[in-house]
């Protein structure tokens, strides 16, 4: 049997690590998890604490055992002073290191590139509030920091106390929702650095893009782009939001796309076009609504008419 032990009450610096040596180590998906006090082995372990950097599997009788942010092993950071590695950042290099030798294939290298890239933005912020740099944060004291993983793992051990199994299986799940979030951002920002059409509005900036990718609309608002469009390639549906201003509470500025829906109306009146009551959004078809009718004006037909509201 494969077994990984981590420390009880695991935060995400094990969870983490676990997740990753679950995900990617061949042969340990369905790896059992246990748990003991931090610092400690499990009892049958006769691996001392001086292991270094080696193979971090240890055999304990018929088992296959790996110790992660615990144990004073390869993969526990405690023991090291260096704020820039931890234990989930221990196992992801172990990962690295055998593609590297050949031990795990890669076969597809274009989604490896973006999958490594992912999830090493995941094991940054991992190490990074491993470490307590969250209160270098922007803001650091504001309620919407509660709503990251940290404040979901902190919430979920006083609503279910004492629960280390529910943890870690609510965290793998967590973490591979992030991944899929970290790839579709990743796409995200090469489309805007490699498609993204920009243009000049008399309110500032803007960037329209055709593309799948639903991201580039609110990642390039915070970019600063003071309008985006989007045009859906495979179905036509056209998605046009203007930035907020950060100068107002309310989140008001004065861009209004009310001319913008008039004028699109007039250009190809048998579109559905949709204006959102706070004038910010124009929307032409969506998937919540499939009855609405894509437009047949092409991307930059819809880019000279906003230029001109």
């Amino acid at each position: 049997m494969k077994i990984i032990v981590t420390h009880t009450s695991p935060d995400w610096d094990a969870i983490g690590s676990v997740w990753i040596l679950k995900r990617y180590l061949p042969g340990w998906h369905d790896a059992g998890v246990e748990f003991v006090p931090a610092g400690q082995r499990l009892e049958a372990s006769t691996l001392t604490s001086d292991a270094g950097a080696g193979d971090p599997v240890e055999k304990i009788g018929e088992d296959e055992v790996i110790h992660v942010d615990t144990g004073l092993g390869p993969l526990d950071h405690h023991q090291i002073s260096d704020k820039t590695i931890s234990g989930t950042g221990l196992s992801w290099q172990y990962i690295l290191r055998l593609v590297d030798e050949g031990k795990i294939p890669i076969i597809e290298s274009d989604k490896w590139q973006d999958r490594k890239d992912a999830i090493g933005r995941i094991v940054q912020f991992i190490i990074d509030t491993d470490h307590f740099r969250e209160v270098f944060w922007t803001n650091p004291a504001a309620d919407y920091h509660e709503f990251t993983i940290l404040g979901l793992l902190d919430g979920l051990k006083l609503l279910k106390p004492e629960q280390d199994d529910y943890y870690v299986a609510f965290g793998r799940e967590v973490l591979d929702a992030m991944l899929h979030t970290f790839e579709n951002r990743i796409w995200a920002e090469r489309e805007i650095k490699e498609n993204g059409r920009e243009f000049t509005m008399r309110f500032g900036k803007a960037i329209a893009f055709e593309t799948l990718n639903d991201t580039v609309l609110k990642l390039a608002q915070k970019m600063g782009y003071v309008l985006v469009v989007r045009k859906d390639p495979r179905k036509g549906y056209v998605r046009i939001k203007a930035r907020p201003d950060e100068k107002e509470p309310r989140g008001i500025n004065e861009i209004d796309l009310t001319m913008a829906y008039e004028k699109l109306k007039e250009s190809d009146p048998e579109a559905t076009w949709f204006l959102h009551a706070s004038k910010k959004m124009l929307l032409n078809g969506t998937p919540k609504n499939p009855k609405m009718i894509p437009t047949k004006l092409t991307l930059d037909e819809i880019v000279e008419i906003l230029k001109t509201i």
